[in-house]
């Protein structure tokens, strides 16, 4: 399912970042959360166009290696990194099937990936597969759909997404639409909100510990070119949640 739908969005996917919620919500407090990584290295798995990875080598990171199963998202991270040399190498590859890479690194990032997972089994292996590519005490940090995300709360559009559920229930939790409001054309990916219980069950089980959710935060950026009113709604009922642990 999500190879298919990403791969049709390609380079397009950078867009999701200028829409209010992504530029003043999602990655400040995603950035935030991860902090300091001077001198680290870093494995961004499900790393689509490479924002993350670009972000975070751009910050100080020694290392960046981004890791996505759509060939379109890695084409187009990998054509970015041709007109701005950074140093990132990118690959195509499946987060299930990840092996023993050439070495640990400090950081995994999972950005919208473990809730790709279509059973608990097969999130238990994507985590075990991250698991071994970490150093011992190196930290994880996830960023999904929000576990407690109430779909009769007032709608994200001015924000520039809606979120709906699809009706479908999965062994992880509920499906999920969501449309990136862009113009000219909006762009939807379905995936899942998967229970919290369901993400620290499967991150105990291979070896996680220090496991602590941490909630979505509006920048002072945000506030000033919006007003603290305008996002009232989001931070009432934010779509998305981090969490953050160590292997």
């Amino acid at each position: 399912m999500s190879v298919q739908q990403y791969d049709q969005i390609g380079e397009a996917f950078e867009g999701f970042k200028s829409l209010p919620l992504m530029r003043f919500g999602e990655v400040p407090s995603f950035l935030g959360l991860v902090g300091d990584v001077s001198g680290k290295s870093v494995l961004d798995l499900a790393c689509g166009t490479g924002f993350y990875s670009r972000e975070f080598k751009r910050r100080g990171a020694a290392d960046v290696f981004g890791v996505d199963i759509s060939v379109e998202m890695i084409a187009a991270a990998r054509e970015i990194e041709q007109r701005d040399p950074l140093g990132v190498r990118y690959e195509v590859g499946d987060v299930a099937e990840l092996p023993a890479l050439d070495r640990q690194f400090d950081v995994a990032l999972g950005v919208q990936c473990l809730n790709y997972a279509e059973d608990i089994a097969a999130m238990e292996t994507m985590c075990r597969k991250i698991h071994r590519n970490l150093v011992p005490g190196g930290e994880f940090f996830v960023l999904a759909q929000n576990p407690d995300y109430r779909f009769d709360c007032p709608s994200l559009d001015k924000y520039g997404f809606l979120c709906e559920p699809t009706g479908e229930e999965i062994e992880t939790g509920t499906r999920v639409r969501v449309t990136a409001l862009l113009d000219p054309q909006p762009i939807t990916i379905v995936s899942s909100a998967p229970r919290s219980e369901v993400y620290e069950k499967c991150l105990r089980a291979t070896g996680f510990g220090d496991i602590e959710w941490v909630p979505l935060t509006v920048s002072e950026a945000g506030i000033r070119e919006f007003g603290e009113d305008f996002w009232a709604d989001l931070l009432a009922h934010p779509p998305l949640a981090m969490l953050r642990c160590r292997a």
